[in-house]
């Protein structure tokens, strides 16, 4: 097994988030931990509708199949659950599939695979069978795309036990957490937004990890705890930098992963700031945003004061049209208007 002497010749499993050094797109690191990953590894496979496409899925997988072959990065039919399964099958004989999808959406064909096999064969037999499978897809905005075509379904699988959920922001996660994702011994899904692969950062090169379940202050204060995961908690980071004249400060925790989810970091904001917002890109019934509320009323209400606020989307499909699109998705402004309103 090839991963762990390759983090450990890295020197180092995290590295410290880098603030200079070269700069990449947000596809491109995908694409670069996807190709240390099959370089390393020839047991890792990369496969779905559209990876070797000119276009490779958003730019992700571009000229990978020329790089490794057609026999490791190749094309699929659409056949959710029946790829699913093969993937889940071909896990569990130590083969280490990234299986890819340009929407989640149609992920919920292969809820029973994901959710009835491949999250539960390694409690099943006691932990003797691993499942090392990624399941990546780009969720989000779009340019009016309607409801069976936008959906955000993280908070459909977090009551899933056996599933890592992993939401990043930024290249430099991007590039970590599906490196850390790939090594990982059991089933990990990866839900990036679209709206992030717009962005730069820098990246450093080689292998390098972002740890599973540990979070990070994307900025520091005093008044208000923010916590979300994606573009929501790059949304937040802008709504928190328009009000620095205001003399508002706030603590920005991106979770980066659902599950496992760094309860630490949020608690101990939370008892710093005693006020929480909870920012999510999907339905805001039953999901992220409540299942972070619960915590923080369960854990940390001795420090809270005043309630947990909640802003996700409505309990509402999404329209179809970009213009009523703009009215469903928190925006800047509107978590600029919640803070203030919460801090006073």
């Amino acid at each position: 097994m090839p991963w762990a002497e390759a983090l450990i010749a890295s020197k180092s499993n995290e590295l410290p988030i880098p603030q200079e050094g070269r700069v990449l797109s947000y596809v491109d690191a995908l694409n670069e931990a996807m190709a240390l990953a099959l370089g390393l590894d020839p047991n890792v496979i990369v496969l779905g509708q559209g990876v070797n496409d000119p276009k490779g899925m958003f730019g992700v997988t571009t000229d990978l199949h020329k790089k490794f072959g057609i026999e490791r990065v190749f094309d699929t039919p659409l056949s959710e659950e029946g790829l699913f399964g093969v993937c889940t099958g071909a896990a569990m004989n130590g083969i280490r599939p990234v299986y890819l999808h340009n929407r989640p959406d149609f992920l919920l064909l292969a809820f029973n695979q994901i959710i009835t096999h491949a999250s539960k064969f390694h409690y099943l037999d006691n932990g003797e069978t691993n499942v090392p499978l990624v399941s990546w897809a780009a969720i989000g905005r779009g340019w009016g795309s309607g409801a069976q075509h936008s959906q955000a379904i993280q908070g459909l699988l977090l009551g899933v036990p056996g599933l890592k959920i992993v939401m990043p922001s930024t290249p430099y996660d991007a590039k970590g957490l599906m490196l850390a994702a790939i090594a990982d011994n059991n089933p990990v899904l990866i839900f990036e937004h679209r709206w992030c692969m717009r962005n730069k950062g820098v990246v450093p090169e080689g292998m390098y990890e972002v740890p599973l379940g540990k979070g990070v202050y994307r900025r520091n204060g005093n008044d208000l705890t923010i916590v979300g995961t994606s573009h929501s908690i790059e949304l937040a980071a802008q709504a928190v930098d328009e009000l620095a004249d205001t003399g508002i400060t706030v603590d920005v925790i991106d979770l980066r992963t659902l599950k496992p989810m760094d309860e630490k970091i949020i608690l101990e904001s939370v008892k710093k700031t005693g006020k929480i917002l909870v920012v999510d890109t999907g339905w805001q019934m039953g999901g992220v945003c409540a299942e972070i509320g619960c915590l923080v009323a369960e854990k940390g209400f001795s420090s809270l004061k005043a309630p947990v606020r909640r802003m996700g989307l409505p309990d509402i499909p999404t329209p179809a049209g970009f213009t009523l699109e703009q009215f469903l998705y928190p925006d800047m402004q509107r978590i600029a208007g919640a803070i203030k309103e919460m801090v006073g």
